[in-house]
């Protein structure tokens, strides 16, 4: 039988910008929960969400990672989510299967730019939220001027300021004075030990603070009125609400949108934090209470399908692990009841499956359950081709497919390399696994450089699975600079003359072709033209002569790069009834081609991306500045919220470490997608540097 009632699941994924304090409040729900036996931290290394060695080296969540608790019969899974923007992906599939949002907001610091667009992804996804405002025991903790921030950025509608953002706290002190909350709606103050044991004491509301209390109170209860129109006229007509329709005022305001509550406390000291646990108990929906979910039947019609035990089973699998038991799919439970050792049916891949044992996890640990129903979310390992994104149903007969994010465009490639030659024929297995478990990562292989690439959402993002891949695949690589893939082109016409003639004894060799190369236009591909006449080449040589031509276009003329967007027409030539032949004429093609196109005036061509580059306001002057110097075209911008949105497009060859100079512009704050735009020709001075490092390496070769 499954423990815990559909009505009494909770299901709440922890977001906020990195380095806020996230996983120090998750350690804290752990702990009050008495789920774990001390207070974990990332600092020390005790966490119990942050269990990877690079988590641990980095001090930083780098994947989403779940912790489940009990708490007043509530049955509560804790989703503790990456704030690194590389990582936002797995955050916001997080937030898809999630039936509450806390989003974490620093008192000292306010709210913050990947918070304010986590608190966005919340919105979109009509996810009830709560804020909590924590280190409020920090210097220069404020939490009037953060409160403010908050109803400005996280509390608005359609980009009108709306403040559904309501205070159900204030803090008693702050910074260094900071010692507990009052709760406005019971108007009792609680008193918090300092030993991070989450003991409070219940007090009076103390009496410097009891007309601001007073005052706040009838503010919050005017609001949470406004969700009914029952409890709004009974206000107005100046009756006092009942405890009982306070709370399920409040119920509906959370559920419906137009109340986000505001608690505050601190993580670390674990204060405040029981408080946010009970509010999320007693007055968040649980995962039944919410709206039908939109999918897709087996013929593509959209389809709803309740969130109830009573409809056939359905789950979204929205994160891959590579663990000490292998593949782990973890996944959510929309609809339906699920045993333990059952056959399904993956909807998306349209294969069957065998699940074995069903776990609930606590960071790295797995704990057996027999039965998993409708909300719940679990761990299940060793599955064959079920992939992150995927929809397991029951069976083929009640097929529905569930949306779960894209994979956004890579922001940076390097390219990766064994450093052992042994580990060559590793590291392609080695990446398939990584590639499994983050779904956002791309492994390529560039066709004209050569190079196997390996791509991502910036630098940390990257550098986090090479590590992984010495780590758990004793695979150590070297990443670079991927080479530019520059092709070359002409700007104008020329005509010329190709001929091979070779005498050494016995039969010989000749040809000779006429070629005229001329510009196509941009993107416009090779075209080659066959103008002979009067069989002064052979129709069996004609063919032979554009293999050779193609052959060295690949190889380049000026710069080593493929040769694109030309015209070669054919119109002589010369041949010989015994020493002419194919491989003559291929040859012939060679020569002439390379001696026409230098004279038909060559160019470089660079690859030319599209990018939109989000940051703080205050960064904009200094990012467009930043964009010129790199002969970038600043195309628009525009302001969403805090942040600027620069529309630019710059040559790959600038922007090749963006990722890392970015970060370093905004400390951390900006972030950015890219994708090919087109080529363009390359500047002369950049042209000729190109060039003459390309003569330089002949040189080197020949020497």
């Amino acid at each position: 039988m499954r423990k815990f009632a559909q009505k009494d699941v909770r299901n709440v994924a922890i977001v906020a910008h990195q380095g806020v304090g996230k996983t120090s409040l998750a350690e804290a729900c752990l702990f009050s929960a008495k789920a774990t036996t001390r207070l974990g931290a990332t600092d020390n290394e005790s966490s119990t969400f942050d269990y990877e060695p690079e988590e641990k080296r980095r001090r930083l969540t780098i994947s989403s990672a779940y912790g489940h608790f009990e708490w007043k019969k509530r049955h509560f899974t804790i989703l503790d989510t990456p704030g690194e923007k590389d990582f936002f992906p797995d955050t916001r599939n997080c937030l898809v299967v999630a039936d509450a949002a806390v989003i974490v907001v620093s008192a000292p610091h306010g709210v913050e730019i990947m918070t304010e667009r986590l608190a966005g992804y919340a919105e979109d996804l009509k996810v009830p939220r709560v804020v909590f405002v924590t280190k409020m025991d920090r210097e220069r903790a404020n939490f009037e001027t953060c409160l403010a921030d908050i109803h400005k950025t996280i509390g608005f509608v359609d980009g009108k300021e709306v403040p559904r953002t309501v205070a159900l706290q204030m803090p008693m002190g702050q910074a260094e004075t900071f010692e507990g909350v009052v709760d406005l709606l019971s108007l009792k103050a609680y008193k918090y030990a300092v030993d991070g044991s989450g003991t409070a004491t219940a007090i009076d509301v103390p009496a410097a603070m009891k007309d601001a209390v007073a005052a706040a109170r009838s503010a919050v209860i005017e609001r949470i009125a406004e969700a009914d129109d029952k409890l709004i006229e009974k206000y107005l007509e100046g009756g006092d609400l009942s405890e009982d329709e306070i709370n399920q005022g409040l119920q509906k305001a959370i559920a419906t949108g137009l109340v986000i509550p505001v608690l505050c406390g601190s993580g670390s000291k674990n204060v405040g934090v029981a408080q946010l646990v009970d509010l999320i108990a007693t007055s968040f929906p649980s995962p039944g209470d919410r709206a039908t979910l939109a999918g897709r039947a087996a013929d593509g019609a959209d389809v709803e399908r309740a969130r109830s035990e009573s409809d056939p089973m359905s789950a979204l699998v929205f994160k891959t692990l590579d663990s000490a038991v292998g593949k782990l799919s973890v996944m959510r439970i929309f609809s339906g009841v699920l045993k333990s050792d059952s056959d399904l049916y993956n909807a998306t891949r349209k294969s069957k499956e065998r699940i074995g044992q069903l776990n609930l996890m606590l960071g790295s640990k797995l704990e057996p359950t027999d039965e998993a129903g409708a909300g719940d979310i679990i761990a299940v390992a060793k599955l064959k081709e079920t992939q992150t994104g995927d929809t397991l149903v029951v069976d083929d007969k009640h097929v529905v497919t569930y949306p779960l994010i894209e994979a956004p465009p890579p922001v940076i490639s390097y390219a990766i390399h064994a450093k052992s030659k042994g580990d060559e024929d590793k590291i392609g297995a080695a990446l398939h696994r990584l590639c499994e478990e983050d779904f956002t990562l791309r492994v390529t292989r560039d066709e004209q450089t050569k190079e196997m690439l390996l791509s991502g959402l910036g630098q940390v993002h990257v550098e986090t699975h090479a590590e992984k891949l010495k780590r758990k695949f004793k695979v150590d690589v070297d990443l670079t600079v991927p080479k530019v893939p520059y092709k070359e082109t002409c700007k104008g016409k020329a005509e010329g003359e190709g001929k091979h003639k070779k005498q050494s004894g016995g039969r010989g060799q000749f040809g000779v072709c006429y070629l005229r190369v001329e510009p196509m236009p941009r993107s416009g591909g090779f075209e080659y033209v066959d103008a002979i006449v009067g069989g002064s080449i052979p129709r069996q040589f004609i063919p032979s002569v554009e293999k050779g031509i193609v052959k060295r276009m690949a190889d380049g003329v000026i710069a080593g790069y493929p040769v694109v967007d030309v015209r070669v027409t054919c119109f002589d030539g010369k041949y010989h009834d015994v020493d002419s032949s194919d491989i003559a004429f291929q040859i012939a093609g060679r020569k002439g081609f390379q001696a026409v196109f230098k004279q038909a005036k060559p160019c470089l061509l660079e690859p030319i991306v599209s990018m939109e580059i989000t940051v703080p306001e205050q960064f904009m002057g200094d990012i467009i500045g930043d964009l010129s110097s790199r002969r970038g075209k600043v195309a628009g911008y525009e302001t969403v919220g805090k942040s600027s949105v620069i529309k630019a497009t710059v040559p790959l060859s600038k922007v090749q470490r963006y990722a890392a100079d970015l970060r370093s512009m905004t400390s951390g704050q900006g972030g950015f997608t890219m994708h090919w735009s087109h080529n363009e020709e390359v500047p002369p001075d950049e042209a000729h540097k190109i060039v003459a490092a390309y003569k330089g390496e002949e040189e080197e070769e020949d020497e």
